[in-house]
């Protein structure tokens, strides 16, 4: 009954969803990306479904917030995880340029563009000391602009989207060491998922820096140096991740943290984009044998989400299947 529960305020339908939401339309978009770059088309264009869907349904929950609730949207605004909606819409619209859909990855990255600098802004301005993982999100909303520009500047011969890629991912990587010096590493060992973002940013910082190799290579846009450094910045980063996530996945087995919280979504996306990094690294530097551990992470990503997924569903149901409501 209502009286037994005095936390828990009734809120009309489509406005019960957290911005930490955003980090289940990533990772299930970036582990579609994962498996459409190793040939499992099938399995990826289930998971590129169940993002659109969650895409539109969180789109609508923005939506009516802002025209019901503005008191909740402005303070929802200036929180790190509200940066998942520009991250979640560049990682769609990669999705859909390796589909081949270019218009409608160009539609999602004037969407993201639009939405970063307001965003990104307001949240920075709000930055307190010892952060939660999700600060680590300005880097990520920020490199996924330099991810979808540089993609669409490949697919579509658009030379001025590599350079604005470019000089985003620069700014991507300053966002980083930001987020750092703000970031409370004792959330290794505490935090409920978005602690992984800390490694994440880096994944997508590595995947940003292939994804220009790449572009530079199908229009000619770098000349031998500046595809040097952008070379040596796929390894690096990718080496910082891969540490990263080492440390990681030792602090949860130190520490497990099994009941579900929305912000589990945050521990699968940098997994995800982990596994696509490597992947389009090899690539992108000619390292065949990188794909082998980028096909092995992809299938642990891909066994979280569905653990991730299935505490998510559980947590909607009667309340003898829950574990922890989102918050």
């Amino acid at each position: 009954m209502q009286h037994s529960r005095p936390n828990v305020t009734p809120r009309p339908f489509g406005s019960r969803f957290p911005p930490a939401a955003g980090a289940a339309v990533m990772a299930t978009g970036i582990v579609s990306v994962g498996f459409r770059l190793t040939g499992h088309d099938v399995l990826s264009g289930i998971l590129l479904v169940l993002a659109v869907a969650l895409w539109v349904l969180l789109a609508a929950d923005f939506t009516l917030r802002l025209m019901h609730d503005r008191s909740r949207w402005r303070h929802e605004a200036i929180s790190p995880p509200a940066l998942t909606a520009v991250a979640a819409t560049c990682v769609l619209g990669t999705r859909f340029s390796l589909l081949g859909r270019q218009w409608l990855a160009s539609a999602l990255l004037v969407i993201a563009a639009l939405a970063w600098p307001g965003l990104l802004v307001a949240v920075v301005r709000h930055w307190k000391r010892r952060m939660p993982g999700a600060v680590f999100l300005a880097c990520v909303a920020t490199q996924g602009l330099a991810v979808l520009g540089a993609t669409l500047s490949a697919a579509v011969g658009v030379r001025w989207l590599g350079y604005a890629a470019v000089v985003v991912f620069w700014f991507g990587l300053v966002m980083y060491v930001a987020a750092f010096a703000r970031f409370d590493r004792r959330q290794v060992l505490t935090g409920a998922g978005d602690h992984w973002v800390a490694g994440g940013a880096l994944a997508i910082s590595a995947l940003a820096a292939a994804k220009l190799v790449l572009a530079g290579r199908a229009g000619d846009l770098w000349n031998s140096d500046v595809t040097g450094v952008l070379r040596d910045m796929c390894g690096v980063l990718l080496t910082l991740d891969v540490a990263w996530y080492v440390v990681l996945a030792v602090a949860e087995v130190l520490e497990p943290r099994f009941t579900y919280d929305v912000r589990r979504w945050s521990t699968v996306f940098p997994m995800g984009m982990t596994a696509v990094a490597t992947l389009t690294v090899a690539t992108a530097v000619e390292t065949p044998w990188l794909k082998a551990p980028g096909q092995v992470l992809l299938w642990i990503a891909a066994t979280v989400w569905l653990v991730v997924a299935t505490g998510a569903v559980r947590s909607l149901g009667p309340p003898s299947l829950r574990s922890r409501a989102p918050r």
